[in-house]
């Protein structure tokens, strides 16, 4: 029995809308819409936390050893200093003085010892005399260098190249022994002492290296390494101590600053991808690489030994290589075999967010 041409005509129209939401469904069952990424080779480690306190790379309170009156000051507050400069000159009018007649004897007592050596060479003088005098000239030249360290007592100057700290001593006032007058510390290099359990002592070494971060500078990081490790471990903390330098060329850190530390041990060479990448199943993880062949783009599933989580990222041990490419978004409806749409490769300087705009 044979419909009429208007009824078949009619049926035919209405199946077209179907058929064309079939092959859309099908479609989209084929080719999903994916975002990839590249597996990248990077330096990773395993971070180890801890807080520690800096010091300056050389610190110092000058201090009197005489009491006497300030006479002179030769530095401004915060004022950096080269080594030897002399800051602080106390009242040394009697050493001086003491000096120049000690010079003056000496001077009489050499002229002595000469005039002696001459009649001595003619016969004139015993020898006796003039070892005497000789020995009397070499008796003011040690006077002579006992009052000039005394008066080096009077004069306190930098053991050190570094940056004084406050000045608060004025001319004139009267300064005893041990009276500390003014700091000074070098800041080029900044020590920083922190603690860490026993149990990482194995993977502790001098010359690795470490992040720091103050909340004084909260947007930077400063870069150092170990470089003392403690002969002790505390038996109430199980911990050691460990002390590491800092660069400081800028000046910017300042003793007694509270900073964050994190060790990077371990430091190798490995290959890192979002963490977003990975299918668990059970205990096997899985990514879905991104493949061109022959003209088209498919998506095949690889099972990967992963290591480290950290920060959005994942450490891959086995089962990639360097810049693979791999599904980032849109792992719900990929499938190993299937042939994907690759909207864009999302990297350091494009996001999964703009690609989906642009994609719009």
């Amino acid at each position: 029995m044979h419909l009429p041409f208007h009824r078949r005509l009619l049926t035919r129209i209405a199946l077209i809308p179907i058929a064309l939401l079939l092959s859309h469904v099908t479609y989209a069952q084929t080719a999903p819409s994916v975002i990839g990424t590249r597996a990248v080779m990077t330096t990773w480690s395993d971070p180890l936390e801890a807080l520690g306190t800096l010091s300056a790379d050389e610190s110092v309170t000058l201090s009197a050893t005489v009491t006497e009156i300030v006479s002179e000051i030769n530095f401004q507050d915060g004022e950096q200093v080269e080594e030897g400069r002399l800051l602080i000159r106390l009242e040394d009018a009697e050493e001086q003085a003491l000096l120049r007649a000690s010079q003056a004897l000496r001077e009489e007592r050499r002229n002595a010892s000469g005039r002696a050596s001459q009649l001595q060479q003619r016969n004139l003088a015993a020898r006796a005399d003039v070892e005497d005098s000789q020995s009397r000239l070499r008796q003011a030249d040690a006077d002579i260098q006992a009052i000039e360290a005394q008066l080096a007592n009077y004069q306190i100057k930098a053991p050190f190249s570094g940056r004084v700290g406050f000045r608060n001593i004025s001319v004139g006032a009267l300064v005893t022994p041990g009276m500390d007058l003014v700091t000074l510390d070098k800041l080029d290099v900044m020590k920083l002492d922190f603690s860490v359990p026993e149990v990482f002592l194995g993977r502790l070494s001098p010359g690795l290296m470490l992040n720091a971060t103050t909340a004084a500078f909260p947007d930077d990081i400063f870069s150092g390494d170990i470089a003392t490790i403690g002969t002790r471990v505390d038996p109430v903390t199980r911990s050691v101590n460990v002390r590491a330098e800092l660069d400081n060329a800028d000046g910017r850190l300042r003793p007694g600053m509270l900073m964050e530390v994190i060790v990077q041990q371990r430091v190798r060479d490995t290959i890192v991808i979002p963490e977003a990448a990975i299918e668990p199943s059970g205990d096997r993880h899985f990514v879905m690489l991104i493949e061109q062949l022959d003209g088209s783009t498919r998506l095949a599933q690889r099972e990967v030994k992963i290591g480290e989580r950290r920060n959005g990222e994942v450490e891959i041990l086995e089962g990639l290589a360097a810049d693979d490419l791999i599904v980032v978004h849109g792992l719900q409806l990929a499938r190993d075999g299937q042939e994907a749409r690759v909207i864009g490769i999302a990297d350091d300087e494009t996001g999964i967010r703009a690609l989906l705009e642009a994609d719009r």
